[in-house]
């Protein structure tokens, strides 16, 4: 018999220690064509989503997908993740959160060992234009340290 993953359990886990201290979770997601996500917001294969209870209807975090249904530009979209392509969870007000490895190749569809998943200790920021988030009305300026790239904020893991 085959182990499952753990990726999805430390997904729920982060996701609730967000929600248990006030905190936006945020999904990181690698976009391939198994990936369902408003394709006008993604940029270089990614895709950054609020998850939050406000931004989101429907929320499931299985062993397999994370769907869920949001607002983009006040249009409702179904969004569908496979788990195996979640690069990161992360609260946006600190950056704390979770990294994972992602077969990008897209030859893998089978779900991460245990030893194949590596935390992440702290990230740091997002795109603004990549998130994807849902219309909750919060256009938080960047703060300062921040670190832009072409004067955007950028997705940056601190070892």
């Amino acid at each position: 018999m085959s182990e499952t993953s753990t990726k999805p359990y430390l997904l729920r886990a982060i996701y609730e220690w967000c929600t248990d201290n006030g905190f936006t979770p945020y999904l990181a997601v690698f976009v391939d064509s198994q990936t369902s996500v408003p394709r006008e917001f993604v940029k270089n294969s990614e895709i950054v989503l609020n998850v939050s209870f406000e931004a989101t209807t429907q929320l499931e975090m299985g062993n397999d997908w994370v769907t869920f249904q949001a607002r983009f530009g006040g249009v409702p979209r179904k969004i569908e993740v496979p788990v195996a392509n979640i690069l990161a969870i992360y609260a946006r007000e600190n950056g704390q959160g979770m990294a994972f490895p992602v077969d990008r190749d897209g030859s893998a569809t089978t779900p991460a060992t245990p030893a194949q998943e590596t935390p992440a200790p702290k990230l740091s920021a997002v795109d603004a234009e990549t998130r994807g988030e849902g219309d909750d009305g919060d256009d938080e300026p960047t703060p300062p340290n921040v670190p832009k790239i072409g004067g955007k904020p950028a997705l940056k893991v601190v070892k």
